[in-house]
């Protein structure tokens, strides 16, 4: 499964100060209007971070996940896939995430990525997207396409979501995989970074062997370690391709 809406994410190394938090609204090119959560550091550290939910849209897991990376220096927007089918409602226990999933389109999720990483980058911030599950595949999507991204990063993609890069090489992409999921097999991603290679797209990809679906969880203490070193992957992969 994806996160549920009790879940909350690990905590960065480094953790300073958040100026502000709250919901916003954005608009895409082609006049959705989509929930959003905006959160900026009191420090920035020169980077922005666009947030790709999974399936189940901008629940409370992705406006925590917002504060974490302003904690770690990101200026940082969450977005919603559903504006244009469920409006700009709540995402919380009871909503039917999959009657609206079945609706989205990869160039509805390319316009709404887009309105958030236009409003990061207006400053001359370089911008990143990270995302989890259909949102991890989708990140790794819209970097490869380019889409104004300096890279792309996504936790245990479902492949399925998305189609291999036909171009490139677009923007650098870094694969965070759980060793024992089951939502996209090794062969699956052996074939997908084979088609980056290909294109000529660059890419780094690490495995937590035997870790689950959905382990980058401050509850699953087993997967603590992980869930660290996937934070320092993130700081190191920004650092280097900002």
């Amino acid at each position: 499964m994806c996160h549920s809406t009790d879940s909350r994410p690990p905590a960065p190394p480094i953790q300073g100060e958040v100026a502000s938090h709250q919901p916003a609204e954005l608009t895409a090119a082609d006049g959705n209007r989509l929930l959003a959560y905006r959160a900026e550091p009191a420090e920035p550290n020169g980077r922005g971070i666009v947030i790709l939910p999974d399936v189940r849209g901008l629940h409370p897991y992705y406006r925590d996940l917002a504060v974490r990376f302003a904690e770690a220096g990101f200026r940082t927007i969450a977005v919603d896939y559903f504006g244009r089918t469920a409006g700009l409602g709540d995402r919380g226990d009871d909503f039917d995430f999959m009657t609206h999933v079945k609706q989205v389109t990869t160039d509805g999720i390319r316009a709404d990525v887009k309105a958030a990483t236009d409003e990061l980058a207006a400053d001359g911030l370089p911008v990143f997207s990270v995302g989890f599950c259909m949102g991890g595949a989708h990140s790794w999507r819209q970097a490869a396409e380019g889409n104004g991204l300096a890279g792309g990063i996504g936790f245990y993609g479902a492949l399925r979501a998305i189609e291999e890069p036909a171009t490139g090489p677009g923007a650098p992409l870094l694969l965070l995989r759980a060793g024992a999921d089951t939502v996209s097999t090794p062969e699956d991603f052996a074939a997908y970074e084979a088609a980056l290679t290909r294109v000529g797209t660059e890419h780094e990809s690490h495995v937590y062997e035997g870790a689950p679906h959905s382990f980058f969880d401050r509850s699953y203490a087993e997967w603590a370690d992980a869930c660290q070193d996937s934070w320092r992957r993130i700081l190191s992969f920004t650092e280097r391709h900002a």
